[in-house]
Order: C-alpha cells, then sequence, then structure tokens
C-alpha cells in the first residue's frame, strides 16, 4: 500500500493479487501458521541457542503521535533489528521468508510516500509495525470494542510468550541486531505484560498536543475511507495486519472503561467526530497515566516523549531517548535525528473555538496529569517548521 514514487490517490491504497492471495491463505490457517513457525524454530535450534533478548525497545502510543519518526530514528541505530515492510505476509516464519525474498529477482524500486501522504517514503526494507498478526493469533479478542484490551502483569499465556520469544530471536538472527525494535500501537494497553515477559524492556510512549494530534486522526480516517471505498482489498489488507486506527473498520481501544468506548463509537458513528477523537485521546491518555502512576517499575521503564518538543529539539531529544532505550549514540547519528526531524508541513488543524473548547475540556486535566502542559504547547505548538 505504498504507490509510486510519487503519491498517486488512485494507486497509493492499491494491495497487490498475490499479497492479498497469500494474506487470505494464512487468514484461514492460524493454526498452520504457528505449527510452521514452530517448526522453523525447532531446525533452528542451533542457531537461536547463543541468540538472547536484551532489553526490547517498544515504541507504543496512540496512532498519529509520531511513533513512526520514533521508528525510523531508532532503526538507524546499527545494533537494533525491526519488522520491514518486506516480512508480510509469512510474519510467523521470518527466517525461511526472508531466505526465500533473498533469492527471488525483484524489480528495483525507489522510496515511495506511504499510504498516508504524510511525507514519510519507505521501501521494502523500511521499518514496519507487524508484530500485530502475532498478538490478533494467539489473543482472538483483541481487538473487538466490547471486550477490554488490556494484558497487565496478571496475564499469563506460555503458548505466546514461548512462541514471541521464538520470534524475536529470529529477527535478530535475520537482521544481525543485537536489540529488538518494535513499533506498535495497541502495545499501549500491554505495558505491564511486557515488562513481565521482559522485565528489562524499554518503552518509548510519544504524546502530541491534542488539537494537532486529532486533526491528523481525522485526516487520516478521512483519506483512509476514500482509499478503501476505491480498493476493497485495502481494507482487508488492514484488518490482517492489526490495523483498526482509521478507515471503514475504526475500531477504539478498550482500555478497560467499557462505557467510555461505547460512548466513543457511538460519536463516531453520529459523525460528532471532534469530541469522539477527543474522547479517545483522553481514555488512551488517562490509561498511561493511570499505569505510570501506580507502577513504580514501569515509570522507570517508560519514556514519555512529547512530539513538539522532539522536534524543537531533536538532537537534544534523541540523546535522551537513546540513552534511555541504552543504545550509544554517536555524534553523525544525532546529527541525522537533527537534519531529519521537523515539525509536519502538510496540514493545519482548521477547528472552530466551540471545537477547541470541547478538545480542551476532555483532554487539558490528562495533559496535566502526565505534567505535559508546558512541553506540548511552549513556543506556539506545531510551528516550528510548518
Amino acid at each position: 500500500m505504498n504507490g509510486t514514487a510519487q503519491s498517486n490517490p488512485d494507486t497509493d491504497f492499491q494491495v497487490d493479487p498475490w499479497t492479498h492471495f497469500l494474506g487470505g491463505l494464512l487468514e484461514l490457517s492460524p493454526g498452520l501458521c504457528r505449527m510452521l513457525g514452530n517448526l522453523e524454530t525447532r531446525l533452528l535450534a542451533d542457531a537461536l541457542d547463543d541468540i538472547r533478548i536484551v532489553s526490547p525497545v517498544y515504541i507504543t502510543g496512540l496512532a498519529r503521535s509520531g511513533s513512526t519518526l520514533l521508528l525510523e530514528m531508532l532503526d538507524w541505530h546499527p545494533d537494533t533489528a525491526s519488522h520491514r515492510y518486506r516480512d508480510f505476509p509469512m510474519l510467523h516464519t521470518p527466517y525461511w521468508w526472508s531466505r526465500f525474498l533473498d533469492y527471488t529477482p525483484r524489480a528495483d524500486s525507489g522510496p515511495a510516500e506511504r499510504a498516508h501522504r504524510d511525507g514519510i517514503q519507505v521501501t521494502p526494507e523500511s521499518p514496519e509495525a507487524f508484530e500485530e498478526v502475532l498478538w490478533m493469533k494467539h489473543f482472538p479478542d483483541l481487538h473487538r470494542a466490547s471486550v477490554s484490551s488490556v494484558l497487565d502483569g496478571d496475564t499469563s499465556n506460555p503458548d505466546f510468550e514461548a512462541f514471541y520469544r521464538d520470534h524475536i530471536r529470529k529477527l535478530l538472527l535475520i537482521r544481525q541486531g543485537r536489540r529488538y525494535l518494535s513499533k506498535a500501537n495497541y502495545n499501549i494497553t500491554r505495558l505491564e505484560y511486557l515488562l513481565k515477559i521482559f522485565p528489562d524492556a524499554r518503552f518509548v510512549v510519544p504524546v502530541r498536543n491534542p488539537v494537532w494530534h486529532i486533526a491528523s486522526l481525522m485526516k487520516q480516517h478521512r483519506l483512509f475511507c476514500a482509499g478503501q471505498k476505491d480498493n476493497p482489498r485495502a481494507l482487508k489488507h488492514l484488518q490482517r495486519v492489526g490495523h483498526f486506527e482509521f478507515g471503514l473498520d475504526r475500531r477504539p481501544i478498550n482500555t478497560g472503561d467499557a462505557r467510555e468506548t461505547r460512548m466513543i463509537a457511538v460519536l463516531w458513528k453520529q459523525g460528532k467526530e471532534v469530541e469522539a477523537w477527543a474522547r479517545y485521546w483522553n481514555s488512551i491518555h488517562g490509561f498511561l497515566a493511570e499505569r505510570l502512576e501506580r507502577n513504580e517499575r514501569l515509570r522507570e521503564a517508560a519514556l514519555v516523549v512529547p512530539f513538539e518538543e522532539l522536534c524543537r529539539r531533536p538532537r537534544g531529544k534523541a540523546a535522551a531517548i537513546f540513552e534511555h532505550c541504552r543504545l550509544p549514540a554517536s555524534d553523525s547519528l544525532l546529527e541525522r535525528c537533527r537534519e531529519r526531524i521537523r515539525f509536519p508541513a502538510y496540514y493545519r488543524p482548521n477547528f472552530t473555538y466551540q471545537e477547541l473548547t470541547t478538545i480542551e475540556s476532555f483532554t487539558a486535566p490528562t495533559l496535566a496529569r502526565l505534567g505535559l502542559v508546558e512541553a506540548v504547547t511552549a513556543g506556539g505548538g506545531e510551528t516550528g517548521n510548518g
């Protein structure tokens, strides 16, 4: 779903027939996926024995908060290994699929702007969020809005945990990396469970000025709805990879408050987008604040990154992020971050006074609770480079 080297509304959401067919086949055979994945692990046992999972790095937060920018930045580090666009649809057998692709002739193509039309250029080798495919196979109710999406320290799923550890080790083997790097928006409700699996995990959680954030979410939803109507395969593709943030099958994350989740869904259905998104922003970040307040270990493991501050001080903030992730950063890497990171220049919010008041009424208390009021508003918000 990347289009050509120049973004094209007619092709951005196209899914090639082979990917659509193979993805559909695997969707119908979850048991086969796990069986093949376990077989691959057994055959790689000798190679995997020496691979340890040390301080995996997780980027997570509400979509459109700057998570892709952080993923790109951390993926530049020579020690990290992450999923790539080329890994889909064979996520359960990453080693075999990677070797197959290595020996398969492919047409050379330059970077293409991704379907989000946000200026981010990608290739098959670009890092991407794909681990949700694994979570959905082992936790089938994760994306049912009527069911809590929270997985915490009391959660136990030995089959998933063993499969997940093996999967990460295989990625480290394929990419010759030392540190697993993940971007997964839905992990925001799984921080404590991930900390249980990996006690030395590091979390990076971007938080964005609610006005700009909600404007971006609304823009993406309109874009994805139009793209999926014109390209039905795109809807199925996003369902298979576990992206329900926007589009024709938009689903809210249930953070444990069933009543509020239902309200958000009703407001979306009624076309009351601003109030719905304001409530949703508050639901996600209120959940984050509550978990950080009550869990000292999680507070130490998680770094909340104000998106606006990252854009205002890219080099300094990048240095702090790498330090938190226990990834030594060279001067050249930090300089690359400084050159790459900037405020978006491809849209601006256009809310009425009443809509701005609505957003503030729902989000201001939680923003203050996170201690981020000044960080996301200093200097007038997202005006630095765009």
